[in-house]
């Protein structure tokens, strides 16, 4: 057996900022080098960011990836730390592609490359093209051929990416035919609730069908609507957890692998199992001196609604960061969407760039009002108080409105005072509505769901509460005050639109409600199966219709961090006019 100290980056890189993801990883090398590191690795498309959609197909980005891959090594080099093999993600290109119809134009790959002594020693793409949920790559990408097997101080590590470790057969399939004893997979795994677990049963069982260690750096930080949690993790060949990273952090993982020493095999070959062509590389065939290892770190495992909160978090801090706002503002109605939409904000930002608009009518309570106002003294955000009644006589003395639309007139002057204040103090708005509402179109276009990111657009109404409650737990915990107010948890939801309103008058309880709208949203369940479950017949139909009838509202509503195993938007893409039901 050989000894081998590997490091995996778990990075936040931004997409199309290639001089700063590149610094990224000279960053990280350079700490791995410090750390005694033979091997460091980062995660898919690093250099680029993840996922780049349709930046893939212009020219000249893909030409400034493979030029910053190549600067990056000589820049490695250039700083002492080209002797330590890193592995990276970036943009590439197929040289040898025949152009053909279906083919993205000018072969662009999802690559990984090898740095080694100033040079770029080892490309390779990624095999299976994931084409499902927020994936779009057969768009993109044309895929790999071969598995990359490079020798490090007499260890055969094999390098892929991804979707490769998902699929059966492929790269990894070949893995055992290849001899190797370390598996490397290079990761753009976006968060969704509960796939922690599927992501270590996968690494198991994986590294027991390649009879090799496995190593799964993933990447972190939000991008758009997608949420990355890192959980980078190293297994054993038997499946035994060596080192697993934080979530929703950035962090080095550093663990010791006792690895077989291979016989010498052919320099290339072909996979009896899989057809796949093995490359090898040697980069150095002598073992690391034996060292005393030291023990992997193991991040404890977060409970349901702290990842989900965190994930909100995430998503909504690199949103605002990466996009470059420096403050946000939200209407607060004393409500507990809104409620829970500051607190995401507060703790992702801290309170000075969080700005609260009080937005009162003639129909809001005492209570509503007193609620938000106790909410700014708890999380100490920036809110001032601008009356919209004023606003709505105005309006209502030029045209005459009643009923619905003097409901939407009162959200539609809330929404267009928030987008007015965006335009002259230069805040993003956050909009403030929860998955149930945007389900079943009960919001109103151009009025509460306008703004520019919308952090709990993913979240029933039912983990709403669950989520406030949870956030509320952890500050008693900690011995602070709770930041959302007791009263805008435990009173009846209410849009506060016309007198004595509650949303019960139109809609059935939430975890009714809720309960149907997942199994028809997320997993696309037929009326006659809805109602095979458990689901009353008539509230089928009616749910149905509603949620038919709203997707052209979802099409307009802004981006938010996805959590669920199928979100709107880049989940779920329905025709807008459509009369199938």
């Amino acid at each position: 057996m050989a000894q081998l100290r590997m490091a995996m980056a778990q990075v936040n890189p931004t997409v199309g900022d290639l001089e700063g993801n590149c610094g990224i990883v000279v960053e990280y090398a350079r700490r791995a080098a410090g750390a005694g590191a033979h091997l460091v690795v980062f995660p898919e498309m690093v250099v680029t960011g993840y996922p780049v959609e349709d930046l893939a197909l212009r020219k000249s980005f893909v030409a400034a990836s493979i030029e910053a891959t190549h600067r990056l090594a000589e820049r490695l080099a250039d700083e002492g730390l080209g002797e330590l093999p890193t592995v990276v993600g970036f943009l590439g290109r197929c040289e040898d592609a025949e152009p053909r119809f279906g083919q993205p134009a000018g072969a662009p790959q999802n690559a990984l490359a090898l740095l080694h002594q100033g040079r770029v020693k080892v490309v390779s793409a990624k095999h299976h093209l994931p084409n499902y949920g927020v994936f779009d790559e057969f768009r993109y990408f044309v895929p790999g051929r071969t598995l990359p097997v490079v020798r490090v101080h007499g260890v055969d590590a094999a390098l892929v990416i991804c979707e490769d470790l998902w699929q059966e057969g492929g790269p990894v399939a070949t893995v055992r035919d290849a001899g190797a004893g370390l598996l490397v997979v290079l990761n753009g795994s976006p968060y969704e609730h509960d796939k922690d677990d599927e992501r270590l049963d996968l690494c198991r069982r994986r590294a027991r069908e390649a009879g090799a260690a496995l190593a799964y750096v993933n990447t972190v930080g939000g991008q758009d609507e997608l949420v990355f949690d890192g959980d980078s993790i190293v297994v054993d060949a038997e499946g035994e957890v060596l080192a697993r990273g934080p979530r929703f952090e950035e962090a080095l993982l550093v663990t010791d692998l006792e690895l077989p020493v291979p016989s010498e095999p052919e320099p290339r070959g072909t996979a009896a199992t899989t057809g796949i062509g093995i490359e090898r590389t040697v980069l150095s065939e002598e073992p690391v001196p034996a060292y005393d290892p030291r023990p992997g770190e193991i991040a404890q495992p977060m409970e349901d609604l702290a990842e989900v909160y965190t994930a909100l978090v995430t998503g909504t801090r690199d949103y605002v960061r990466k996009n470059r706002f420096g403050s946000v503002i939200l209407g607060l109605s004393g409500g507990i969407d809104s409620a829970l939409t500051a607190a995401i904000a507060t703790d992702a930002l801290g309170p000075d760039p969080v700005h609260a608009v009080l937005m009162p009518s003639r129909h809001s309570s005492e209570h509503s009002v007193a609620d938000a106002e106790e909410l700014v003294r708890r999380q100490r955000i920036n809110a001032r108080t601008v009356a919209v009644g004023p606003m709505v006589d105005a309006f209502e003395e030029a045209v005459a409105v009643d009923g619905l639309a003097a409901e939407n007139l009162q959200a539609r002057v809330r929404g267009q005072l928030l987008m007015t204040l965006s335009n002259q103090e230069g805040h993003l708005v956050l909009t403030t509505g929860n998955k149930s509402e945007l389900a079943t179109g009960y919001s109103t276009l151009y009025g509460d769901s306008a703004g520019g990111y919308a952090p709990i657009k993913d979240a029933w109404k039912t983990l709403v509460w669950e989520l406030a409650r949870w956030r509320n737990a952890e500050a008693a915990r900690r011995g602070e005050t709770p930041p959302i107010p007791e009263n805008s948890i435990s009173k009846p939801p209410s849009a506060e639109l016309r007198p004595d309103q509650l949303d019960t008058d139109s809609l059935p309880d939430y975890s009714v409600l809720d309960a149907l709208l997942d199994d028809y949203v997320g997993t696309d369940l037929g009326r006659t199966e809805l109602i095979a479950a458990g689901h009353d017949a008539e509230l089928v139909d009616r749910v149905i219709r509603l949620a038919d009838r709203a997707e052209y509202k979802r099409r307009q509503y802004p981006p938010g961090p996805k959590i669920s195993k199928r979100n709107f938007g880049r989940d779920r893409r329905l025709p807008i006019t459509n009369r199938w039901s």
